[in-house]
């Protein structure tokens, strides 16, 4: 569709002819998605819609920073309590509680963070009471000679 519209003549009537002289040459013919819906036809209009295909066609997501702040921690109490040993614990937890206390000195932006710092000794303690259970079922405990 190179050539311009002539004048004096109708912009429907003209794009139609386009379509039509294209179709009957053929250049439409196995096109990718011919003949299949137009995906998320039936969604509301959303104006960064590209944005949102490409983020998920990378696996990117994003939140806004006191989320993500709140998502890292849950993530950090889950690897406390997989952690292998009490110093391990003890790292992961300073370390969220480093991040969190800086939110909490300069407050990201987006809802509140909503978190104070971890109680390092109750996370040990847990640690050790899940450890417990653990070698008491016999999950991971030494066995006898």
């Amino acid at each position: 569709m190179t050539e311009r519209k002539p004048p004096g003549v109708d912009f429907e009537t003209w794009a139609d002819r386009q379509i039509r002289e294209a179709a009957e040459r053929g250049e439409f013919d196995e096109l990718p998605g011919m003949g299949r819906p137009l995906p998320d036809l039936d969604q509301p209009y959303d104006d960064l819609w590209w944005v949102r295909k490409k983020m998920s066609r990378e696996g990117l997501s994003y939140l806004p920073p006191a989320l993500a702040l709140r998502k890292e921690a849950e993530d950090a109490l889950a690897a406390a309590r997989r952690a292998r040993s009490e110093p391990e614990v003890r790292r992961i937890v300073a370390g969220i509680n480093e991040r969190i206390r800086a939110a909490l000195r300069m407050p990201p932006p987006g809802p509140p963070l909503g978190l104070e710092p971890f109680d390092a000794e109750e996370i040990v303690r847990e640690w050790h009471q899940g450890r417990g259970e653990r070698e008491g079922r016999g999950g991971g405990g030494r066995r006898p000679a």
